[in-house]
């Protein structure tokens, strides 16, 4: 069978759907056609993916194989490639890409978008959305520090100490947990918060303070996620939050409500209880923000308070995170593939699950509403 690896050409996506490490076992029973460059942007030569057996190609031929994996959403032209018998694997936005979706549908093409992968044990190894997120929050406590223009850890010297930074994280999920790590490691004093108290034993692991509020009960919801909040709770917390936001350095934001806008936990009131020189690292910035003066990837300052909203932040280290990609991509081809064929299992829950589209369908429920709410409106 062959697979097709194009070259992703999204806006600042650097990743590739598959490294040489993974395409080397995939080669002993398929035909890999890479795109000829797919891989510069992660640092990853031609000659690698030739070494490992791969069959390097121009753009648009790896459309032509049975099965195509991407990392981002796939562009209109990219979608007219697809055909009735092709099989697509790849981030689909499919509650937030209704267009894309039916756009797919239309062609025939069965797809298969990671977000959508059960959140279950045996699943574990195919989760590209934890994967990604890990690197997210690595990086967001190194862009704080950059940016703080102060020291993280306590430094005793001849000339007196300088006490540590002070971070809060906000969010304690995949990403938010390797901040408050990362930061701790680099020498902060570091907080939590997140409306799950499930998460507190977590937090206080890492070496971190649990910030609690009382909101009315544990908040957590379907597949780990966060429940969305009521509007009385979400003003209760940004009440509350006013006053710890007020005494830190910087705060990293992680929260998600999948399919929705990001919630609002750091409000203007609380950006400006900050003091001069502090930052605000907002991961949430491609739904909306956490922050209510974020502008998705842009630097603003207010008062003094510098806030990011980096997108695409895991593209940022392309390398290991298209290392990462790869394998959750290979975790869930062996399902999927038997004896060097697809043998897709309807009844299996990952399979089931990830399905956005089939047979001219929309065949997943959200993305089919997702779909659907345009023209509604």
């Amino acid at each position: 069978m062959k697979i097709g690896v194009p070259k992703e050409t999204a806006s600042g996506e650097r990743r590739v759907a598959l490294v040489p490490e993974v395409v080397r076992k995939l080669s002993a029973e398929h035909e890999l056609l890479v795109e000829r460059g797919a891989g510069a942007a992660a640092l990853i030569p031609d000659e690698l993916y030739a070494q490992a057996g791969a069959k390097l190609v121009a753009a648009g031929e790896p459309f032509t194989a049975e099965l195509v994996v991407k990392v981002a959403p796939p562009s209109d032209e990219e979608i007219e490639r697809l055909r009735a018998d092709s099989v697509l694997i790849g981030f689909l936005a499919p509650l937030t890409n209704g267009a894309g979706i039916a756009a797919i549908a239309r062609t025939g093409a069965t797809s298969f978008a990671l977000e959508s992968i059960p959140r279950i044990s045996r699943a574990q190894s195919m989760d590209a959305l934890s994967s990604q997120a890990n690197i997210a929050g690595y990086r967001s406590a190194l862009i704080a520090a950059q940016e703080l223009g102060r020291f993280f850890p306590m430094l005793m010297t001849a000339a007196g100490t300088v006490k540590p930074a002070t971070v809060l994280v906000l969010g304690v999920g995949v990403a938010g947990l390797q901040a408050i790590a990362t930061a701790r490691r680099l020498g902060a004093v570091v907080q939590g918060f997140d409306v799950r108290a499930a998460v507190k034993e977590q937090v206080e692991s890492l070496g971190a303070k649990f910030l609690e509020f009382d909101l009315g009960g544990d908040l957590e919801g379907a597949g780990g996620y966060a429940k969305e909040l009521t509007a009385e709770q979400q003003q209760r917390q940004q009440e509350l939050m006013v006053e710890a936001i007020g005494k830190v350095d910087v705060v990293i934001t992680t929260a998600l409500v999948p399919g929705r806008r990001a919630p609002i936990l750091v409000t203007e009131e609380a950006v400006h209880a900050m003091k001069p020189g502090s930052v605000i690292v907002d991961l949430a910035g491609e739904q909306g923000g956490n922050c209510a003066l974020s502008k998705p990837g842009e630097t603003v300052i207010e008062q003094g308070v510098k806030i990011l909203a980096p997108l695409n932040v895991p593209s940022t280290l392309a390398e290991h995170a298209s290392s990462l990609y790869a394998r959750n991509i290979e975790a869930l081809l062996k399902l999927m593939l038997k004896e060097g064929q697809l043998a897709l299992d309807f009844d299996d829950e990952v399979i089931a699950g990830a399905c956005i589209t089939r047979g001219g369908e929309i065949v997943n429920e959200a993305a089919r509403a997702a779909a659907a709410a345009p023209s509604r409106q």
